[in-house]
């Protein structure tokens, strides 16, 4: 079976996905991308390059595979001659309509930002089949895609949402978690905070590290690393934190290599994730995956991610329940440092999650 796979936003999380899944199918899956910048821009624009060099591909694929960037109406408008007959699937790593803006965003979202909500819900609905890689994400789109449908003077056609839910279905993220493996460390020395997810508004670090904060001022002992990609504008909070906590930091930036990655993520004890926006949770699969102490929200993808057994221990209600496990795992560091879940993680790792995802593409040209 040929798959084209389409990716408008070729970086970072989107594009591990896409060389993995063409790495593990079974399939033959080839990718047209564009490299993964000016975001606005590939939602906007991307579908016109990347329908030309579609018509221009020596290939007949027998499916086509697309991820949420791209604007896939236009994208079958400029292609019918060689896309016409062919089942089209969309794969959702995000959503516009349920991705929280910044503060100083309001008058943007109301003259400017809807557009790419609309851009999904008009792709979902000209999708044969829709994929979401959480139970919350398919959720969230559905309350958030009839919200932004009712804002409308008129024909607002709520039952579209309808229409796209019927065509949709879960399927997790798949990663390739297997390469973190040989990276296992067993060392530990001071209790160690995880910080691995990118230096963004949407990850809302001010309580993450006011927490630390407050540890500090407490007199408790601890470490923080912090990983993960920054942008050209990160929350200034990152900067306060720098000089506060300059000498609880062991490491601050980027990893260029994934080696380094890798090590620091085996390293860690503690994770005290904050965010306000997470489809399914990348960065704390891998992190629990290596054995580091979650401290979850109960919001979001995060309480679908482990079993309600863990839930008691792992799941916290308030930044003040926050405060409260984040200073006993640390003053109980040997305990803390028994968590051991890979068995739950691996369930998304591809050598184990790749026949769901071969055995359904096959499914949709059947």
């Amino acid at each position: 079976m040929k798959i084209v796979l389409i990716e408008p936003y070729f970086s970072g999380s989107h594009k591990s996905w896409a060389t993995e899944l063409k790495f593990f199918s079974r399939h033959k899956i080839e990718i047209i991308s564009l490299p993964g910048k000016f975001w606005k821009w590939r939602m906007r624009g991307g579908a016109i390059t990347l329908a030309k060099e579609f018509m221009e591909l020596n290939y007949d694929p027998d499916l086509l595979l697309a991820t949420d960037m791209l604007d896939l109406t236009t994208f079958l408008s400029l292609t019918r001659s060689r896309s016409s007959k062919l089942p089209v699937a969309m794969y959702f790593h995000e959503n516009q309509l349920s991705y929280p803006l910044p503060k100083n965003s309001k008058v943007l979202q109301k003259k400017y930002e809807r557009h790419y909500g609309f851009i999904n819900i008009s792709s979902a609905l000209a999708a044969d089949h829709v994929l979401f890689n959480s139970n919350y994400h398919s959720e969230s789109f559905q309350v958030e895609g009839l919200k932004f449908l009712r804002k409308f003077p008129d024909y607002k056609e709520p039952e579209t949402m309808d229409v796209i839910q019927k065509k949709s279905e879960v399927l997790y993220l798949g990663m390739d978690l297997s390469k973190f493996d040989k990276y296992q460390n067993i060392k530990k020395n001071n209790p160690l905070i995880l910080w691995n997810h990118r230096w963004e508004y949407d990850k809302n670090p001010e309580p993450f590290f006011r927490n630390l904060f407050k540890l500090k001022d407490d007199g408790i002992d601890f470490k923080v690393a912090l990983l993960g990609e920054s942008f050209n504008s990160k929350p200034s909070i990152f900067e306060e934190a720098k000089n506060r906590l300059k000498n609880q930091i062991v490491h601050y930036g980027f990893c260029d290599e994934f080696s380094a990655y890798a090590k620091w993520v085996w390293m860690a004890d503690i994770l005290p994730v904050t965010s306000n926006q997470d489809f399914f949770g990348g960065s704390v699969v891998e992190s629990m995956y290596c054995d580091t102490y979650p401290l979850l929200p109960d919001r979001l993808t995060y309480p679908e991610l482990l079993p309600n057994a863990l839930h008691a221990k792992h799941i916290y209600c308030s930044y003040d329940e926050l405060y409260n496990n984040l200073k006993k795992s640390i003053l109980n560091i040997e305990e803390t440092r028994k968590f051991s879940q890979k068995k739950i993680f691996n369930q998304y790792n591809w050598k184990n999650i790749i026949k769901s995802y071969d055995d359904l593409f096959e499914s949709f040209v059947s």
